[in-house]
């Protein structure tokens, strides 16, 4: 199949022949999978149309044809970029003669002049998708060229063409491109640039490239905090003007950074620069870049930086006669710092087409064999900033060491070091250390499995429990320990019970109730809640169990989708961002129901789920309060349960009655 069609079958029929392909030409796949090409849609993906744009203007700059790049962002969501670079050729394109060239990048999938690498050395733009992308997510896309003297402007809408190259005559003191554009509110929906985002990517950008001018102008009526309506920026030094400028008056184990920057060996092969600094009372922060282009998923190069430190760091240790420094790991030394990495190669090779991770093999070498002389140099040269540089790691390394060895200690049973016994149904993590280790206990075998392929293997583990497990309230100790769901819940949390329940022993950092968002689960989430309460005290009173929040429905318009905790939760998103729009509702029966992509999404993924943590108020443990009102309920005295329902009946409202 060709790059610019896309094919799909299409169950709408009961039939499935010939007439059951559709053919998606043009720009249509963009807009019917933005996912695929963005990310999603949205307000990270609506950024990225603004990333890609700025991105091919940086092109031309880091290429050595442009030196000022201007940004404005408008009411009505329509944002300008422009460069003063060479300009998208105009002329008839070889392959499509009646189609300009600026036309065929506009409107056609992988077209562009980074392939070959003969118009741009390195570049962030590969596949030649960027800027088409950005024309078919957005209503109106209006293309300027200043070439030869002569302006040229070309617009379009959703990836149509509105009309041919128009030639609007001579220009002076102009060259370049500009690139106008809205989001299409169909894909978007409400969504709006936010001035600071776009604000901070433009001062990014510009300390990415020391040799670029970038202007940046907002209309003042949409900002909303104090970011700057105009701003110039330019910075000479770079990534250790950038540094500097985040170290602030931050004290540092150095007083110098660790800062420069490399070409690498070999005609246009390219070149690295870095600047790193380690503060001593804060945490740090990581920031790579490949071509301009951030990874905030690191990669290749940042594995590159890494090893050169380490080694770096060793060999200086093996130098003043330290042998612990041959013990040293990468987290010693870097974990906490404020590291800046930028690369610049050929053909770079990312994970997808949002660039979040480098992958291209040869990066890890040119950058280890650029950073490590220089960071030899940076050691040796003043031995006292050595020494203290290589006093800050091994005191990490000692504290790592030390947090090692109590973590083998809580992980082994009370039973003379034998290896821990767990249940055979539990899917356990891979991770040894219990720090940021969840155990979800899920219902049922159907929701485990799903549980099973949605979770992070590393941080995750999955107990599927059947059905309602016994109501410990009402319950005798023989009966309790007698129950295989209770027992091999025990086993797995490794805290011991009542009198013996220790949260230092427990296994994991979270314990994490996940039911079906329906009464039964509310019932089964009781049921557990009551056993910690009554078993294993100390664990929620140190705060480690949750409850997880699954949705109930799943909203969809069009190709945008939003997940609804319960029928309050729809209705106000019905009334709110989905209000007037056709909306096409489905209601999850159970967790099993729903694809491992929609539950790490909705539940299990720590950037985008919501968690309840179960607590003990104090009057719980002044034996009142909460814990008579569980004894009440959860009890052996049914006729306690039925006054509770008496006196609170008529508080409920009707239509909130799950049937």
């Amino acid at each position: 199949m060709s790059d610019d069609l896309f094919a799909r079958a299409t169950a709408t029929t009961g039939t499935y022949d010939a007439s059951a392909i559709e053919v998606l030409e043009g720009l249509e796949p963009v807009r019917r999978r933005p996912g695929m090409y963005v990310g999603g849609t949205d307000e990270r993906a609506l950024h990225h149309l603004a990333a890609e744009v700025l991105d091919n203007a940086m092109d031309e700059a880091v290429a050595g044809h442009a030196s000022r790049i201007e940004i404005v962002l408008e009411a009505g969501n329509r944002l300008t970029i422009t460069d003063n670079g060479r300009g998208i050729p105009v002329g008839p394109h070889p392959k499509f003669p009646d189609k300009s060239a600026l036309e065929v990048v506009m409107s056609t999938l992988h077209s562009g002049g980074k392939f070959e690498g003969k118009a741009y050395a390195t570049s962030g733009g590969l596949h030649g998708v960027g800027v088409s992308v950005v024309n078919a997510l957005s209503s109106e896309t209006t293309v300027e060229v200043a070439l030869e003297r002569q302006l040229y402007r070309q617009c379009f809408s959703r990836g149509v063409t509105l009309g041919p190259l128009e030639k609007l005559g001579a220009v002076s003191n102009r060259r370049g491109t500009s690139v106008a554009f809205v989001p299409d509110t169909e894909i978007f929906g409400e969504l709006s640039f936010k001035p600071q985002r776009l604000y901070r990517l433009a001062r990014s950008k510009a300390y990415l490239f020391a040799g670029v001018e970038i202007r940046w102008k907002c209309a003042a009526e949409i900002i909303t905090d104090d970011t700057p309506s105009d701003a110039v920026f330019q910075f000479p030094g770079g990534l250790a003007d950038h540094l500097r400028e985040q170290i602030g008056t931050r004290e540092c184990a150095t007083a110098d950074f660790f800062s420069g920057n490399q070409d690498f060996n070999g005609d246009g092969a390219g070149r690295v620069e870095w600047a790193v600094a380690w503060p001593l009372w804060s945490d740090g922060s990581y920031s790579y870049y490949c071509n301009t282009i951030p990874t905030p998923d690191g990669g290749t190069h940042e594995a590159g930086l890494r090893t050169a430190i380490v080694k770096g760091i060793r060999a200086f240790g093996a130098l003043v006669g330290q042998k612990k420094a041959t013990d040293l790991a990468a987290e010693d030394i870097l974990v906490g710092a404020e590291l800046m990495l930028s690369v610049f190669i050929r053909d770079p090779q990312f994970q997808s087409q949002t660039k979040d991770r480098l992958t291209s093999p040869e990066a890890a070498r040119l950058v280890e064999n650029a950073v490590r002389d220089h960071f030899d140099h940076y050691l040796a040269d003043n031995m006292e900033r050595g020494r203290a540089l290589l006093s800050y790691a091994l005191e990490r390394m000692d504290e790592r060491l030390r947090r090692k060895a109590e973590r083998e200690v809580k992980r082994k049973t009370a039973t003379s070091g034998r290896k821990v016994r767990l249940p055979g149904k539990l899917t356990d993590c891979s991770s040894d250390d219990p720090s940021g280790t969840e155990l979800y206990i899920v219902e049922g075998d159907s929701a485990g499995g799903s549980a099973k392929q949605a979770r992070d293997r590393k941080t995750q583990a999955i107990l599927p429990i059947r059905g309602k497990i016994l109501n410990v309230a009402s319950a005798t100790a023989d009966k309790i320990r007698a129950n295989s769901e209770i027992a091999d819940l025990i086993l797995a949390l490794g805290c011991g019970v009542r009198k013996d329940c220790n949260a230092d022993t427990l296994r994991y950092d979270k314990v994490i109730i996940m039911t079906d968002a329906d009464v039964d689960g509310a019932h089964i989430a009781t049921l557990l809640m009551t056993l910690f309460f009554q078993e294993m005290p100390d664990i929620v009173r140190r705060g480690h169990v949750y409850l997880a929040q699954p949705p109930l429905y799943r909203l969809t318009v069009g190709a945008k989708s939003l997940y609804a905790r319960d029928d309050a939760h729809r209705a106000e998103i019905e009334a709110g961002v989905l209000k007037g729009k056709k909306v096409e509702v489905s209601r999850f029966k159970g967790l099993g129901e729903m694809n491992p992509g929609q539950l790490r999404e909705t539940t299990m993924d720590p950037k985008t789920r919501t968690l309840i943590r179960v607590t003990l108020p104090a009057e719980y443990e002044e034996r009142a309060g909460v814990k008579d009102l569980v004894e009440r309920l959860m009890g052996k005295n049914p006729e306690h349960r039925f006054a509770f329902i008496q006196e609170n009946a008529s508080r409920v409202e009707e239509e909130a009655i799950d049937i």
